[in-house]
C-alpha cells in the first residue's frame, strides 16, 4: 500500500521505507529532498538519481546470495537505515535500506540538485562556485552533504541525516529508467533498467545507456 505524504516540512515516515517493491520506492525518491546537519551544517539536496538493488537474488547488491558480511549485515535489518561503504578505497557511497528485515533490498542515491546548505557544500568539495561535479555522483554527493563510513546504520528518523518529501511525488512521465552504472561484474543483471533518474536534470551523474 503506498504511503501519503501530505506535509512538506515533515521527515519521510519509515512506512515509507518498509514497502516491499524497491523499484517502486527509488522511482518515487526522485523529487524528495535529502538533508543532512553534520558538524552543525545543514544542507539540503533534490534526489534526481537512483539506482536500487533487489537484495538477495540480484548479482548486483552486496548482498546477493544472502552474503552475510560485517560490512552486509545493515542489509538485513528492518528499512529506513542507511548503508554507508567506502568504494575504491576513495567516495564514500549512500544508500538507504528499504523493505523489512532479512529482505536486503537497498537503494543508492547517485545524484542531488543543491537546493540549501550550499556554501557547505563548497567548502567540503573544495569549490569556489557552483558546478555539476559538486553533487552529481554517488561519491561527490556524499561528500558535499558530509556523509562518510561513520553514519552506517543511521537511523533516517534522525536528526542527522533524514529525507524530507519535497516535489515528491515526481510525474512518471518524466522520470527514465536506465540500467545502472559500474556493475558490470553482474552479468545480465548489469543490464537491468534499475536506475532512475530524472529527465532533463542537469545533475544528473554519469552517461545514458
Amino acid at each position: 500500500m503506498k504511503t501519503s505524504i501530505k506535509a512538506k516540512s515533515q521527515k519521510v515516515p519509515v512506512s515509507f521505507y518498509r514497502r516491499e517493491n524497491v523499484l517502486h520506492i527509488a522511482q518515487e525518491l526522485l523529487g524528495m529532498h535529502l538533508c543532512s546537519n553534520i558538524d552543525g551544517k545543514l544542507c539540503k539536496g533534490m534526489i534526481v538519481e537512483t539506482e536500487a538493488y533487489k537484495g538477495m537474488n540480484d548479482k548486483a547488491c552486496h548482498a546477493n546470495n544472502n552474503k552475510r558480511t560485517p560490512r552486509t549485515e545493515i542489509f538485513y535489518r528492518d528499512g529506513g537505515v542507511a548503508y554507508v561503504y567506502l568504494c575504491y578505497g576513495i567516495h564514500h557511497l549512500f544508500n538507504i535500506i528499504t523493505n523489512d528485515s532479512e529482505k536486503a533490498d537497498a537503494i543508492l542515491i547517485r545524484a542531488i540538485e543543491p537546493v540549501e546548505g550550499i556554501e557547505h557544500m563548497l567548502e567540503r568539495r573544495s569549490m569556489q562556485k557552483v558546478a555539476k561535479r559538486l553533487s552529481a555522483g554517488p561519491g561527490v554527493m556524499s561528500a558535499a552533504m558530509g556523509i562518510n563510513k561513520q553514519h552506517y546504520g543511521v537511523d533516517l528518523q534522525g536528526d542527522e541525516i533524514w529525507l524530507e518529501p519535497g516535489n515528491s511525488p515526481y510525474p512518471k512521465k518524466e522520470i527514465l529508467a536506465t540500467p545502472r552504472i559500474g556493475v558490470d561484474y553482474a552479468g545480465s543483471d548489469a543490464l537491468l533498467p534499475y536506475r532512475f533518474i530524472i529527465k532533463g536534470n542537469k545533475w544528473v551523474s554519469g552517461r545514458l545507456r
